[in-house]
């Protein structure tokens, strides 16, 4: 059930249909077919956002026509496509039948006082009597029907036509009866009858006529005219409303244009109501030629529909006239034909409104699927078959819930911090709604320029930096350049890149395809093959050259425009929401801080190390990569020593040879000869000379030696200088704090026991298997 406002302060409750001012421009099969696709969870929505007062309430196509019966148990209505007739059980709030026919109705007549007789026009100009049993008799009128009404006392169904007569057909006699001519005003001819209605009270027989704007009043006793009501046109039609009249062919003074669409009479046998084509309702006494109140229903449409509203006591007032055109239902006062007590537009064009009698409920007949149902509690009460309406429109006045925030300003509780409002929690200041609360519009404003008196200034800063900004990138530019965005810059990067990839990887499989496909028709010319990858590398390039559209993503897409050029929407990176959603690329991002670090810490030491070592050491093959073990990063990070190769002292046997070997020219054999001359040779057991400058090295392993350095094994002689802290255990760290070896290992060992140095030797006994419900050892 939604509940409508409307300029009256008047609630109007749809109950069946499409709520007021629902309107789409969709067709209402479109929109139902689109909702079929989104399956259980549209439809669950449906049911518990609306209410459907009465079950299969619906045409396929459109409703023509809806009336109730007058013991007020069942509700018949007419629609399209096919063409049929639907009865509805009211009292049971569902469809009762359906009865198709072989054209579309244009009006209808309940003749008994439940739905079992019933009259009806049809557009192919013939006139069908259906019974319970269904359909019974059909004949045909000489023209088109227009509108049908029944005389109760003479049993006459009066058909009014396209032309000047009213036929008359004798449900008692069972024949036609001679029709009613009308005259028209001066003897004129009448084009059609678009409406009949008889009055309760006297019987008498009013004529809506087309294009006269004139309404003839007959009396059935001596079926003779009795008056006729000339329409003022002045005040309806409006200056060039109405087709001029051809000069020399229509008298200028008639009144061609202005037709009676709808005519109602009050139950008290003088008050009449007229509904015309430009969108007025007169209403009348017929003591008097002059209307006492006429209504414009603002749209300039034919009326559909007008009725007086009845009740006695229980209705909201005397005398009230509903009328409604294609596009709105009026209520209003007869005493006050200037305001509205109601006013509803309902989603589709209306075809017919009726109201039950003595109620406050509207069926509406439409160009929708749905028909409509209004109820309108100030107006009268709910019938008796649905007086569960009064229940829940009185519990949902009481609800004093506001949905519509206005002027109000929604909060988080971080922002209400900042303001210094936080001490306003808990009272009605704060509307808590979510995940903050709804502040006063202007309490907000007056607390933000006391918490930030500069705001207006660094706003108008920006604003000015914004233009600068504008007036920067209309000028001449790089291609990259003005495609870099202003935020968020590592996001557009990851973008890209992604997007390259996806591009890579797709020329990859098309080059694969195409490879494949070539292999299978047997093309295996290796310059054909050369000549298709060479196409596949460039495909992208000339994609790009003509033009086509690319993939929508973030970059490109208008609606996040604002993502890469507002500033608010930067992203923060160093936040823990960010790392907790992110964590690969915060992962990546603190390796590669760390990476960093090292690199400069090697160069820092490296610098050092470059007096003593020279070029020549800065490669060494042996040493083992990083490890990120926090106890041995500061000793990697130590200068080991590394063997240096220094060119011997060139010497040779005589004045002569010396300078030989001291020269720039000599070789490195003479150079070498001269070494070996100038030191007695010594028996070594880590290597000799050779007569050519070679040289031996070998290397005994000896237990006794102690920890040398890897690299001075190298030395000749086997063996180098031992370390400072030889003799001392090695320590192993494992991570976690645990490690092994090093000062105190060996008495730590000797005071543990010898199960918890060992672990456990023997079988447990006396405890309970892990296996088996039962005790070991028992």
């Amino acid at each position: 059930m939604v509940a409508y406002d409307d300029s009256s302060s008047v609630k109007v409750y749809t109950v069946n249909g499409a709520a007021s001012g629902s309107s789409s421009s969709l067709p209402d099969w479109l929109t139902r077919k689109r909702v079929a696709k989104k399956g259980k969870r549209a439809v669950r929505e449906h049911v518990e956002g609306t209410i459907d007062l009465i079950q299969e309430f619906e045409f396929p196509e459109a409703s023509n026509k809806i009336r109730t019966t007058r013991d007020g148990h069942h509700a018949i209505a007419t629609g399209v496509y096919k063409p049929q007739m639907r009865v509805y059980d009211l009292d049971q709030l569902t469809l009762k039948f359906e009865r198709h026919s072989d054209a579309e109705n244009v009006d209808f007549l309940i003749l008994s006082d439940d739905w079992t007789k019933t009259l009806h026009l049809q557009a192919d100009r013939s006139i069908e009597l259906h019974t319970q049993g269904g359909f019974h008799y059909r004949t045909r009128i000489p023209r088109f029907g227009r509108a049908i009404n029944y005389h109760f006392p003479s049993c006459d169904a009066l058909v009014g036509a396209s032309g000047p007569e009213v036929y008359r057909l004798n449900l008692d006699q069972g024949r036609f009866l001679s029709p009613l001519v009308l005259e028209g005003d001066g003897g004129e001819d009448v084009a059609g009858v678009n409406a009949i209605d008889i009055n309760p009270a006297h019987q008498l027989l009013a004529f809506g006529v087309e294009g006269n704007g004139s309404v003839e009043f007959w009396d059935p006793r001596s079926r003779a005219r009795a008056g006729i009501l000339r329409l003022p046109r002045s005040q309806l039609v409006v200056s060039g409303s109405v087709v001029p009249p051809l000069p020399g062919v229509e008298d200028g003074n008639s009144s061609k244009g202005l037709s009676v669409t709808a005519i109602a009479s009050r139950a008290d046998g003088l008050s009449y109501a007229f509904g015309t084509s430009t969108g007025h309702t007169l209403l009348y006494d017929i003591r008097s030629p002059r209307p006492f109140a006429v209504k414009d229903l603002g749209y300039g449409l034919p009326v559909k529909s007008v009725s007086w509203i009845e009740g006695g006591s229980r209705m909201a007032g005397d005398g009230m006239v509903l009328s409604a055109d294609k596009k709105v239902v009026k209520i209003w006062d007869r005493n006050n034909p200037a305001g509205n007590f109601a006013s509803v537009t309902p989603a589709h064009d209306i075809n017919h409104v009726h109201h039950v009698p003595g109620s406050g409920l509207l069926m509406l007949a439409n160009e929708g699927i749905q028909m409509t149902n209004y109820y309108i509690p100030q107006l009268g009460p709910a019938p008796r078959w649905c007086s569960f309406l009064d229940n829940i429109t009185e519990e949902m006045e009481d609800q004093t819930v506001r949905n519509v925030y206005e002027d109000y300003k929604f909060v988080e509780r971080s922002e209400l911090t900042k303001l210094g409002l936080d001490r306003l929690v808990g009272t009605p200041a704060l509307k808590p709604y979510m995940h903050g609360y709804f502040l006063s519009l202007r309490l907000y404003d007056a607390a933000r320029a006391i918490a930030n008196p500069f705001a207006y200034e660094e706003h108008r800063a920006q604003r000015v930096q914004d233009k600068l900004d504008k007036l920067a990138e209309s000028r001449i530019r790089a291609r990259k350049a003005a495609q870099a965005p202003k935020v968020n810059k590592a996001l557009a990067s990851r973008i890209r890149k992604e997007e390259e990839r996806v591009k890579r990887h797709e020329e990859k499989r098309e080059r694969r395809k195409a490879r494949t496909a070539e292999v299978e028709d047997g093309e295996d010319d290796d310059e054909e093959e050369v000549e298709a990858e060479e196409e596949a590398e460039h495909e992208g390039d000339e994609n790009q050259k003509s033009g086509k559209p690319a993939k929508a993503n973030l970059l490109n897409d208008p609606r996040f425009s604002a993502l890469f050029e507002n500033r608010e929407y930067q992203v923060d990176e160093t936040s823990r929401e960010f790392n907790m959603l992110n964590p690969s690329f915060t992962a990546q991002r603190q390796k590669a801080k760390t990476a960093a670090v090292r690199a400069e810490s090697d160069e820092g030491d490296s610098d050092e190390d470059s007096s003593d070592a020279g070029d020549l050491d800065q490669y060494n093959p042996r040493a083992r990569p990083a490890v990120d073990v926090p106890g041995l990063v500061a000793a990697q990070r130590r200068p080991t020593k590394q063997p240096r190769m220094v060119a011997a002292a060139p010497q040779a046997e005589g004045r002569k040879g010396r300078a030989a070997a001291h020269s720039k020219d000599a070789t490195f054999g003479q150079r070498r000869q001269g070494a070996s001359s100038s030191k007695p040779r010594a028996r070594s057991s880590g290597g000799g000379h050779g007569d050519s400058g070679a040289k031996e090295v070998s290397w005994v392993p000896s237990a006794s030696s102690g920890a040398h350095d890897e690299d001075d094994m190298l030395v000749p002689g086997g063996g180098g200088k031992p370390k400072k802290n030889a003799g001392k255990r090695r320590v192993e760290t494992f991570g976690a704090g645990m490690e092994r070896g090093g000062d105190g290992e060996e008495e730590r060992r000797q005071a543990l026991s010898e199960s918890e140095r060992h672990g456990r030797t023997r079988r447990r006994s006396n405890v309970r298997s892990g296996s088996k419900n039962v005790f070991r050892g028992v």
